[in-house]
């Protein structure tokens, strides 16, 4: 059967009230694998690809980037040894495989997408051009942006805060295994609790596992929201995108 074929203009999906205009969802590689141990479980990425398709059709416009541990760490294989540089590049190679599966996905649900990578690489994805990642959100597509910041030493988490920032999106979701930040360990401490509301200076100098420094700083220096959510709660990421409170939110205030 031919692939549906794209129009030449694609019109834009009718809008209705959200709490956002623009959105880059960011997504561990480890939320694919589903109860693997590693690689891409069918169900799962269909799962997450249902969430992506439930506030596309609110008119949101949908930028995603994925992480590569699933198939590749590159800081733990550097920690064995391995060339950090070399390490890295082969994570970003990880994270096209995962939005090359994560397009796949979405164009059989009847999205369009485009991905886009900061490593060339032609034959398989567009090259990451801010200007032409916003033109196709206008569009409706969704942008799946892959290889990271194309330079070693910089995690997806950094990745998704600076795409985040160039696209000009209206805040940072990022979808995980757990409700949210939380004072400690959820698994191995029992007296952890949840934090509902953190400001960017509170995640720096607690060393709250939300993201990485770099990625923390820029948000911070952007103003761009941050919202850590349970992705394998059916229906949070539309709950996110309507304005409801779910999960930890990180701002200014």
């Amino acid at each position: 059967m031919s692939q549906k074929a794209e129009p030449a203009a694609t019109a834009a999906p009718a809008a209705r009230p959200s709490q956002y205009r623009r959105i880059l969802f960011k997504i561990s590689g480890e939320i694919l694998a589903g109860t693997r141990p590693n690689g891409i479980d069918s169900d799962r990425l269909d799962e997450v690809t249902r969430e992506i398709q439930s506030v596309h059709q609110l008119g949101v416009e949908v930028g995603v980037v994925i992480g590569g541990g699933n198939i590749f760490r590159g800081l733990s294989e550097a920690s064995v040894g391995m060339d950090r540089g070399n390490a890295d590049h082969m994570g970003m190679l990880a994270t096209v495989i995962n939005a090359l599966a994560m397009q796949d996905s979405l164009e059989r649900h009847g999205l369009f997408t485009r991905v886009m990578t900061a490593i060339k690489m032609e034959q398989v994805a567009e090259p990451y051009i801010r200007r032409r990642a916003i033109r196709h959100l206008e569009k409706g597509r969704v942008v799946i942006m892959a290889a990271g910041t194309g330079n070693p030493y910089f995690t997806t988490d950094t990745a998704a805060a600076l795409r985040a920032v160039e696209i000009g999106a209206d805040a940072l979701l990022k979808g995980t295994k757990v409700d949210g930040v939380y004072s400690g360990d959820p698994m191995q401490d029992p007296k952890a609790t949840f934090i509902r509301r953190l400001n960017y200076l509170d995640v720096l100098s607690r060393g709250l596992r939300v993201m990485d420094s770099t990625a923390i700083s820029l948000c911070m220096e952007n103003a761009l929201p941050i919202i850590i959510f349970n992705l394998n709660r059916h229906g949070n990421l539309k709950r996110v995108v309507d304005g409801e409170e779910v999960g930890t939110l990180v701002t200014e205030g």
